[in-house]
């Protein structure tokens, strides 16, 4: 994570270094867009906010660790008595293969192999479940996060805001939305070649 925030301050450093000498060294910077759309004038303001932050001082946030937490621990206990019995059965038939008969050893052996695919198909089972609600709970997270910031921006006038991490981007003012002119530009580009 660490790395990530260093290349995200790296690209932004060249990136205020590059607006500043285009700014100071009397040279316009021209931009041929396609399909150009006014940009509302006056300020553009961006902000950001530190994830590390939310995770360790938003009170939901800590609850909804807590509970994966405890799910994880139970899925570990569930899966770990699930071994024990697996290795119970199994030091059970080592005891007794001396004197079991061909029938009842082949009988044993079958289940245990029950018992093992009984104890993979739970492990798989449990796993993803665990996976599917962790997935659940940190979007229900991002989703309040993108609803607060939303009504925190109506008064503060930002156009992007941004989490310290590169690939998170929460709200965004769609006047600057220049998705369209891409795409656009790209296309005839890809056309005359």
């Amino acid at each position: 994570m660490k790395n990530v925030s260093l290349g995200l301050n790296v690209v932004l450093v060249l990136a205020v270094a590059v607006l500043f000498y285009l700014h100071f060294s009397g040279k316009k910077a021209t931009v041929q867009a396609v399909d150009t759309k006014s940009i509302p004038a006056g300020s553009f303001k961006i902000a950001y906010f530190e994830i590390d932050s939310i995770q360790t001082q938003f009170e939901y946030y800590k609850e909804i660790q807590k509970g994966l937490e405890a799910k994880d621990q139970e899925v570990t206990r569930q899966l770990n008595a699930l071994k024990n019995a697996f290795a119970a059965k199994y030091q059970e038939l080592q005891r007794s293969a001396q004197s079991l008969t061909q029938a009842e050893l082949a009988s044993r052996q079958q289940e245990l192999q029950q018992m093992d695919k009984t104890y993979q198909g739970k492990e798989q089972m449990l796993t993803s479940e665990l996976q599917e609600e962790s997935i659940r709970k940190r979007q229900d997270v991002q989703k309040k996060i993108k609803e607060f910031l939303e009504a925190y921006n109506k008064d503060k006038g930002y156009s992007y805001i941004f989490s310290n991490l590169s690939d998170l981007l929460y709200f965004k003012d769609t006047a600057y939305d220049i998705t369209k002119d891409v795409v656009n530009g790209l296309n005839q580009k890809y056309k005359k070649k």
